[in-house]
């Protein structure tokens, strides 16, 4: 009797699958990603010295110099390190739930939907390199022209809709609410602008989770007489606590991405040409990220319910 071929199970099957999903990623990391990190851990323990005349670089071992002159000497770097992870734990909750709460809205029918979705889309594409260039490019060109008359109009505009914060803080305060959250609610409403901005992508992951929730959970908690709200935290919630952890990690990748660590890294670099300083910026803020990244998902992932 011939033998029997052995078949992948379905959980196998779905391993498999995740795999080739990843391969792309995973291939261009081993080509292009690895050979930098190494090179940043040698130029962080070096010092760099350009050949003009022959070209090229020479390295000279520092030690572990570069470090101590980061953290001891250094007259910025420990402080814009410290408001950028303080930026990054403020900003990553507000984005995740800021996504939620619109993916929700925007998941419902009604018309114009699909130009909504973009709309929220838009900053996404107009953070692009090229097309921030062509924007920076042509306001500069109409100085004093309609961009003059459009900052005096919004100019006019806030002043117009100020208000005094500081008598609803103080207001809640009376109420008995924590300074504490209150604080917090006050950063929130000052980054707004950024979290819509940064909230683009982490939108669309969230309507895709969404659309994938069986309609028959929903069909149930209504026929046993759930409200709204127990329908949100027993069943919407749930289902999308995957997607959290998926958007999570892209948050504070953005957000490292973003922050003013990496500005000074890169100015160090090619503005005083200090790689070994520079490098030594880039693999403390990764490494600080990458804790970040560790403590966040495990938390997360003890909470996490998996749909199969």
């Amino acid at each position: 009797m011939k033998k029997r071929k052995k078949r992948l199970s379905l959980q196998n099957k779905r391993m498999l699958a995740g795999y080739l999903f990843i391969l792309p990623w995973l291939i261009g990391f081993l080509v292009f990603y690895v050979r930098s990190l190494v090179m940043t851990g040698e130029f962080a323990f070096s010092t760099l010295t350009f050949d003009t005349q022959n070209g090229g670089y020479t390295l000279a071992s520092a030690g572990w110099d570069n470090f101590l002159y980061a953290f001891r000497e250094h007259g910025t770097f420990k402080q814009i390190l410290t408001s950028s992870v303080i930026d990054m734990l403020v900003d990553v909750p507000l984005i995740t739930f800021f996504s939620l709460f619109m993916a929700m809205l925007l998941n419902k029918k009604f018309p114009g939907r699909a130009v909504v979705r973009a709309i929220f889309f838009l900053p996404v594409i107009l953070s692009a390199g090229a097309i921030t260039d062509a924007i920076e490019m042509s306001m500069k060109m109409m100085q004093g022209g309609v961009s003059g008359q459009v900052a005096e109009t919004a100019a006019g505009a806030t002043s117009s809709l100020a208000f005094d914060v500081d008598y609803l803080i103080s207001m809640f305060l009376n109420l008995g609410l924590p300074a504490s959250l209150l604080d917090y609610i006050a950063a929130a409403v000052a980054r707004i602008n950024d979290i819509i901005a940064m909230s683009g992508v982490q939108i669309i992951i969230f309507i895709a989770a969404l659309q994938s929730i069986p309609s028959s959970m929903y069909e149930v908690a209504k026929i046993e007489g759930a409200t709204g709200y127990e329908t949100f935290w027993k069943v919407t919630f749930p289902m999308v606590m995957p997607h959290i952890i998926t958007n999570v990690v892209y948050t504070i990748v953005d957000k490292f991405a973003e922050s003013e660590v990496v500005t000074l890294a890169h100015e160090v670099a090619f503005d005083q040409y200090n790689y070994g300083l520079s490098s030594v910026f880039s693999l403390v803020s990764t490494v600080v990220t990458c804790v970040i990244l560790v403590v966040v998902c495990g938390f997360i992932q003890k909470k996490t319910f998996y749909y199969n």
